[in-house]
């Protein structure tokens, strides 16, 4: 009874941590959604190493690359025949698609953007814009920003971020086919809430878009398990997990004009490629 009394308070403590610990990675989700709650739509073979995720008129009109084809396909969230798709390039590690409202570019992982021209005809080819620096580095986020036509790719890993504890953005000018030499912005990771405790202490970004009616960026980060949610500035504003159960590989992020939010994940041996629609609910 003696020995069982001493242990109570050892017990009681370890349980208080545990709950502690629990209470912390509480699923939280940004105003309007709730993370937990979606309807999953399953990806058709072709694109199971689905990246960029574009929304284009309506849900049966999606716009996805497969990594690897240099392939742009029109997804039916609903469609039980193949995609059609438009090949553009040659084969390579193309990570993420934009829209500008008026032509479609194609970001690849070493930093060269490409635009897609004659798209939806039969006759379609790329131009290519290559990233300015030849130091190492890797990208597979970028999204447009229509109030100052430019495109923002986030770094996932840069040679020029090593040792610095942030993330560079670097701007793309359509018009031009130009890139910055410099940053526009650097996300520091210390205003990452969550980074620390996830299982990358780098921030990777994966993919992100901006809220048609919020004008802020979303910005999935499937090494990091976050949705990291940031002004047009680059500034944190909030950040929620995306657990392994539900988002298995978050490459691409989307959204409808009314505020729906798509979110893709790449298949895997475990997995099956699949886009999550989260319904958005604004404040009345």
């Amino acid at each position: 009874m003696k020995m069982l009394t001493c242990l109570l308070p050892v017990i009681l403590l370890l349980s208080c941590q545990s709950a502690g610990q629990n209470d912390a990675r509480k699923q939280t989700s940004p105003e309007g959604y709730r993370l937990e709650q979606f309807e999953r739509f399953r990806v058709r073979e072709s694109l199971q190493e689905i990246s960029g995720l574009v929304f284009h008129r309506d849900e049966a009109h999606f716009i996805a690359n497969n990594d690897e084809q240099g392939k742009l396909f029109q997804v039916d969230l609903r469609a039980t025949a193949p995609y059609p798709s438009w090949k553009f390039g040659k084969s390579g590690d193309y990570e993420e698609t934009v829209f500008t409202g008026k032509d479609w570019f194609v970001l690849k992982s070493n930093g060269s953007m490409n635009r897609v021209d004659g798209m939806f005809s039969d006759s379609v080819s790329s131009t290519i814009a290559h990233f300015p620096h030849n130091w190492k580095r890797e990208f597979e986020a970028a999204y447009y920003d229509r109030g100052t036509d430019r495109i923002v790719a986030i770094c996932k890993n840069c040679e020029a971020d090593k040792g610095q504890r942030q993330t560079s953005a670097f701007s793309f000018r359509p018009d031009s086919m130009t890139w910055s030499p410099e940053p526009v912005f650097r996300v520091a990771y210390d205003s990452i809430h969550g980074l620390k405790e996830g299982p990358a202490k780098h921030f990777r970004p994966s993919g992100a878009a901006v809220h048609p009616i919020e004008n802020r960026v979303y910005i999935v980060a499937s090494v990091n398990e976050l949705l990291v949610i940031t002004d047009l500035q680059g500034n944190v504003l909030e950040t929620h997990r995306l657990p392994r159960k539900h988002f298995s590989q978050p490459e691409g992020i989307t959204f409808a004009p009314n505020g729906d939010m798509y979110i893709s994940n790449e298949g895997d041996e475990d997995h099956t490629a699949d886009i999550l629609k989260f319904k958005y609910h604004p404040k009345n």
